[in-house]
């Protein structure tokens, strides 16, 4: 079984604090930037970062499905790290300066895959499925952030 890495990133027309204090807020805004691949989100415990407990279901692909309860912990300024009860995986997002006025986000998603071919497959198409997942969670955090 080896380790499995997804990670995409974004610059946001958006101060790093504004985009990093959405990101947080599990209780209000990450509810509505989640794309379509979510379902049965529910804030557990807590709602603005460190301490939150939020559960979700993410279908990356129309087969697979995780039933994902994840906590929260801020172990840096302008980074989560969202740790799943439910399997291996985590997912760290960090929030840094992108210029004047704008914030870079990386988010990386690591897990441990499957072994033998279902691994292989796993490794070799599950980074690609997951990137095009944030990368629509990330153009609605934008959508969110900017100042129109």
């Amino acid at each position: 079984m080896a380790q499995v890495e997804a990670t995409t990133e974004r610059t946001i027309a958006a101060d790093p604090e504004t985009v990093f204090d959405a990101l947080a807020d599990y209780e209000g805004v990450r509810g509505k930037v989640l794309p379509e691949h979510f379902s049965e989100y529910e804030v557990r415990e807590g709602g603005d970062g460190e301490g939150t407990v939020v559960h979700w279901k993410l279908q990356a692909t129309s087969k697979r499905v995780r039933d994902c309860l994840l906590d929260v912990t801020e172990p840096t300024d302008g980074q989560l790290v969202e740790r799943d009860r439910n399997s291996s995986m985590v997912t760290t997002w960090t929030v840094t300066p992108g210029g004047e006025g704008k914030a870079r986000v990386v988010v990386t998603t690591v897990w441990t895959g499957a072994g033998g071919i279902g691994g292989f497959f796993e490794k070799t198409f599950a980074p690609k499925g997951l990137a095009r997942i944030y990368d629509a969670l990330l153009a609605n955090l934008a959508a969110q952030t900017e100042k129109k």
